[in-house]
């Protein structure tokens, strides 16, 4: 069974390194979500029986639920490896969105950013000759920039786990509930045992 990554080390370096992130964000979903599929199909017990050559002769269409997973299997991997790597994920995200929410004080293009602002301001602008010149765009800073970016993958995210989530209820059959109701309920229990 695939183990989760282990967190990177949060500081807001990693977060203002965006590639940094999005590496992380993507092995992480790689090594989980991505081979899902191949993940639930090693929880499935291999046959007892040998192989029948009979069994080739006549096509037997199966329905959707031909392979179900034993329910302890599933509630291990889903504790064990899904849940967890969901969980180490969100905590990336929650952190950089939290650097992105913070005062910058050591924005590297603050003082680039004042005077542009100030050069703007000074500016006499003329829109019957040139339309276009009252337009102005300020360089982005680069709290803004993280947050558009953590916009971006947390719509990721959440398509993923509902993707995911789908496959697991398909193979296992067991749970009703949507992906974050059942995340939440398994990180209740995890404070619980804590």
């Amino acid at each position: 069974m695939t183990q989760p990554l282990p967190p990177p080390s949060l500081t807001p370096q990693f977060c203002f390194n965006t590639v940094a992130l999005r590496d992380f964000l993507r092995i992480s979903r790689g090594a989980t979500d991505d081979s899902i599929t191949q993940n639930l199909n090693a929880l499935i017990q291999p046959s007892t029986a040998g192989f029948d050559p009979s069994s080739t002769s006549t096509r037997i269409p199966r329905g959707p639920r031909s392979k179900t997973i034993s329910s302890p299997s599933c509630r291990n991997f889903k504790t064990q490896v899904l849940f967890p790597s969901w969980q180490v994920r969100s905590d990336v995200l929650n952190y950089c969105a939290s650097v992105a929410t913070s005062p910058d004080p050591e924005d590297p293009e603050f003082v680039l950013r004042q005077a542009e602002s100030e050069r703007d301001r000074d500016r006499v602008v003329d829109e019957r000759l040139d339309p276009y010149s009252a337009r102005f765009f300020p360089r982005e800073a680069r709290t803004e920039r993280l947050a558009t970016i953590l916009r971006q993958e947390r719509g990721v995210e959440n398509i993923i786990r509902a993707r995911s989530w789908g496959l697991v209820m398909e193979r296992c059959g067991e749970d009703w509930r949507d992906w974050e109701e059942a995340l939440n309920e398994w990180r209740k229990g995890r404070e619980k045992s804590c």
